[in-house]
């Protein structure tokens, strides 16, 4: 178990707004930190003493192999701490590698080949990539407090039941291990690695965590909200490629590959085209809807219709349940709608489960990832599932 903390302060919330999270690898000047400033000394004395910890001082667990993830492609993909700030680099340049856990496999890969693309660098090299991340993530760790409002966002005592679940106000988190995880883009275990069982299941309002140094994904930032077409991003083509379970998303329709010599050294050029790029879970083969669809809607922490004949691909009935919002709704908080009816990219309550557990015909992805996506696309947009 780890307890690396490399520049990071710790910090606690005046309010529950951004005086609460990640203080992120900034130098402090104890004369800064008065209530004006917005930032509170934690109250106990451990926390007015925190110091960097010397790099290399605590190591990750060993990462083993997982042929089934790792590519011969791109052998050489870094450990421990190399291993996170590349996946937090990725992240924050909106090419999902998937769950930020030290372990990157074909997700991580499928990024890097991803910004590879759009700075101009051959596929399968982790050069550049990798020495613009040690530039960009200084510090792949930081210790966050887990904020009070996120006792409005758990609920332990969430039924699995879909007809109790009916009945509740929202689809909430079940811990707030499970909050903090899903709040700086990681999942329970890793942040087990990095705390140990006892701290991470021991979570509550104004504790501690190491996190992985994200910016976080702020649940109580949704409101509902619709969004409405804007003119650049409703112009934008996603493409939706099952195949490798990835979502690409282009300034426009991406021009066809043309190999005249297949002989012939292939010149590299950069793609700014692709602006982002996503890990994703397709639906089951026989419900993969194939073709050009049309966003059509896209709104924040929908209801969830729940109707078992729906999911059969035998059409709506009238024997249905609607499910609350919130992050473990099963469509997660964003639905974007396509013109194709029952069709649409969403989150998940399971991000772990992306690119391997499939969807009654939907394009499932991590809650924030799927949360960008309006920052990306809006209704007009086309969407290419192939």
């Amino acid at each position: 178990m780890f307890r690396q903390l490399l520049g990071i302060f710790l910090i606690s919330a005046l309010s529950s707004h951004s005086a609460e999270e990640v203080l992120r690898a900034l130098p402090v000047d104890p004369s800064d930190i008065t209530p004006e400033s917005g930032l509170l000394v934690d109250p106990e004395p451990r926390a007015a003493e925190a110091k960097p910890l010397p790099p290399g001082e605590v190591k990750l667990p060993e990462v083993k192999k997982n042929p089934q993830s790792d590519s011969p492609d791109m052998p050489n993909l870094p450990t421990g701490d190399d291993a996170v700030r590349l996946q937090i680099f990725l992240d924050q340049n909106h090419f999902g590698p998937g769950v930020i856990d030290g372990k990157p496999g074909r997700f991580t890969i499928l990024a890097v080949n991803s910004w590879n693309e759009v700075n101009g660098h051959p596929p399968g090299q982790l050069g550049a990539v990798m020495a613009a991340a040690r530039k960009a993530v200084p510090n792949p760790f930081a210790v966050a407090i887990v904020p009070e409002v996120a006792t409005k966002w758990v609920n332990t005592s969430l039924s699995y039941k879909k007809s109790e679940q009916a009945k509740q106000k929202r689809m909430s988190y079940r811990s707030y291990a499970e909050f903090m995880s899903e709040r700086y883009h990681t999942d329970v275990e890793f942040l087990i690695d990095l705390n140990g069982s006892s701290k991470t299941y021991g979570l509550t309002p104004r504790k501690s965590v190491i996190v992985p140094n994200v910016t976080p994904f702020t649940i109580e930032a949704l409101t509902g909200s619709r969004y409405d077409p804007e003119e650049l991003l409703k112009t934008r083509h996603v493409v939706v490629d099952t195949k490798i379970n990835q979502a690409r998303i282009y300034e426009a329709a991406p021009k066809a590959l043309v190999v005249t010599d297949p002989d012939a050294p292939v010149l590299v050029t950069a793609n700014s085209a692709l602006v982002a790029s996503f890990p994703i879970t397709p639906g089951k083969p026989q419900f993969i809807k194939f073709g050009h669809w049309e966003l059509k809607n896209c709104v924040q922490l929908p209801v969830w219709r729940y109707d078992q004949s729906l999911l059969d691909g035998k059409g709506r009935s009238s024997n249905y349940l609607n499910i609350p919002p919130g992050p473990n709704s099963p469509v997660g908080v964003i639905w974007a709608g396509l013109s194709v009816s029952g069709i649409g990219m969403h989150g998940t309550s399971d991000p772990e489960t992306i690119g391997r557990a499939q969807s009654a015909g939907c394009i499932r992805m991590a809650n924030w990832d799927a949360v960008r996506l309006p920052d990306f696309i809006r209704p007009g947009a086309t969407v290419e599932i192939r």
